[in-house]
């Protein structure tokens, strides 16, 4: 019998909290019961602006330590003063330090700091993560001027993020560093090498017969635009993660998220008028791992799950990027369904050949995610779509590709899940494309938390 479950949430109360001198309101703050079951209860979070003194000791011990290279006993002794705050909020601050700091001193000190601060014991190899898996999982309010911190904080190390760091529809607490840098050469100048993940503009392709350095099993990505069809094999974007393309005559930007296991194709074209092609890149940082992609053109970023500009011109214009589908399958079942496929040319990998899904990424993320929905594992492949009514729905694949592949009809509001090549897509009661794509559970739930899920 098919059946469909959606997330059960719990909601808890916070209560009042004094700032210093100042008696501040209850902040509330949401859990979801599995989140209280793996992190513990929420602690008390005050409300409103921070006291001057303590204002002062965040600039001392964030801002001057990290514009200034240095961490003397000023530094120290405003991390005290923030450490006896009662305030959670702070431990934001903590966690963005941490990502960046590589003395071992001072990574002590700020996971001491944090672990008075959260009421939790960090330890120093891997404070970063564990602190910002708390922050994250007990949904901590960010605290006051907490983008301009953190634009100090992250423009330091990179200036090149500076246009990037500004107010948008973006939770600039989930940011964090992915440890490489920005990709800004411009447009079709990715034959040049980069200090970043390399993005690759209008990539060379090849027939189906003249890939012979492509295994049968070797994993890809199909693609499907107007009867025209490419393959974008896996060790290629592993190591490019991003490629602006045009196929079946549509522009597209793919992004793959090796971290989320998950390959996009946004169509980049047909915008509205005055709206120039988005020229995707990585920006080097992520969101609950997951890359953040950006604008080229406009230095607009965007939500790369969803599609949706969150910041700069493209957000104010309210654009949101359509999808095609994308089928993860192995390149034999893929050219045997679609012989007139082509598909990118070797040489685009670089002479690398990375299997992060199954070395690197084995064993969970390995970036701070914060609390998992667990009604799958956190590896579990899904296809994920979201219907006509807005609502998101995902498809565990192993047990959907069973239920086709005996017969099954797999149905949801308009959509209709169809095997295509070995791998599976949605499509609707015409068989349009509807856009879905493969991921793994801990991505799809996070990015819709609200997800109904498929069980056989």
């Amino acid at each position: 019998m098919t059946t469909f479950s959606g997330p059960k949430a719990a909601t808890i109360a916070v209560v009042l909290a004094f700032l210093g001198a100042c008696t501040v309101f209850a902040q509330g703050a949401t859990q979801t019961d599995y989140s209280i079951e793996q992190f513990g209860a929420a602690p008390e979070v005050p409300n409103g602006a921070l006291s001057t003194d303590l204002a002062n000791a965040v600039n001392v011990a964030f801002v001057e330590s990290i514009t200034q290279s240095t961490w003397t006993q000023d530094q120290s002794i405003a991390l005290t003063e923030i450490a006896t705050s009662n305030d959670p909020r702070l431990a934001w601050m903590i966690s963005d330090m941490l990502r960046f700091v590589t003395s071992g001193q001072v990574n002590a000190e700020l996971a001491a700091a944090a672990s008075e601060l959260l009421g939790k014991q960090f330890s120093a190899v891997n404070a970063w993560g564990e602190v910002t898996d708390q922050l994250i999982a007990w949904d901590i309010p960010e605290p006051p001027n907490y983008l301009a911190v953190k634009r100090e904080i992250f423009t330091t190390i990179v200036p090149q993020w500076e246009p990037l760091f500004v107010e948008g529809d973006i939770d600039w607490r989930h940011v964090s560093w992915g440890g490489v840098l920005i990709d800004d050469r411009p447009f079709d100048t990715t034959d040049e090498p980069c200090n970043c993940i390399p993005a690759a503009d209008n990539p060379t392709v090849t027939s189906a017969d003249d890939a012979t350095w492509l295994a049968d099993d070797a994993i890809v990505f199909g693609v499907e635009v107007n009867g025209e069809t490419r393959a974008y094999p896996r060790r290629i974007m592993e190591v490019r993660e991003m490629v602006n393309d045009t196929l079946g005559g549509r522009d597209l930007g793919i992004p793959y998220c090796t971290l989320c296991g998950a390959a996009q194709a946004y169509f980049t074209d047909q915008l509205p008028a005055g709206v120039d092609r988005p020229i995707l890149r990585t920006s080097g940082m992520l969101i609950r791992s997951n890359k953040v992609m950006y604008d080229l053109t406009t230095m607009s970023v965007f939500d790369t799950f969803l599609g949706k500009a969150v910041t700069g011109p493209l957000h104010k214009m309210g654009i949101e990027l359509k999808q095609a589908a994308v089928v993860t399958t192995t390149w034999g079942q893929w050219k045997a369904a679609h012989p007139n496929t082509t598909v990118l040319t070797e040489d685009l990998a670089l002479g690398r050949d990375f299997d992060f899904r199954n070395n690197r990424d084995a064993n969970g993320p390995i970036f701070p995610v914060g609390d998992v929905d667990p009604r799958l594992p956190i590896h579990e492949d899904v296809i994920g779509i979201v219907t006509a009514s807005g609502t998101p729905i995902a498809f565990p694949r192993v047990s959907s590709q069973v239920a086709l592949s005996q017969g099954q009809k797999i149905t949801f509001e308009n959509v209709e899940l169809v095997l295509d090549a070995g791998g599976i897509k949605a499509v609707d009661a015409n068989g349009n494309d509807l856009g879905s794509h493969q991921a793994f559970w801990f991505a799809w739930s996070q990015f819709h938390p609200d997800t109904q899920l498929w069980m056989p």
